[in-house]
């Protein structure tokens, strides 16, 4: 039997800016990997491209510096 892919939720582009705003005030405005406080940004633990959600479950906030490490990216 095959499957439907599962629909993955993919909020509007005012409801996510929501949604970021809650995560960033949920999470003290602090980046959650070294504690930084400046040039925070939310992180989909499982990625969207890997059919992650927009979700607070999901979401997490780091500096730009963990988050570009997480994607493995160098600055």
């Amino acid at each position: 039997m095959i499957r439907p892919k599962a629909t993955r939720l993919r909020l509007d582009p005012l409801s996510y800016e929501s949604l970021c705003q809650q995560i960033l005030h949920r999470d003290g405005w602090k980046c959650q990997s070294c504690g930084t406080m400046s040039n925070l940004e939310v992180h989909h633990k499982q990625f969207r491209s890997h059919s992650g959600h927009d979700s607070e479950e999901n979401l997490i906030t780091l500096c730009s510096t963990c988050h570009a490490s997480v994607h493995g990216q160098t600055g």
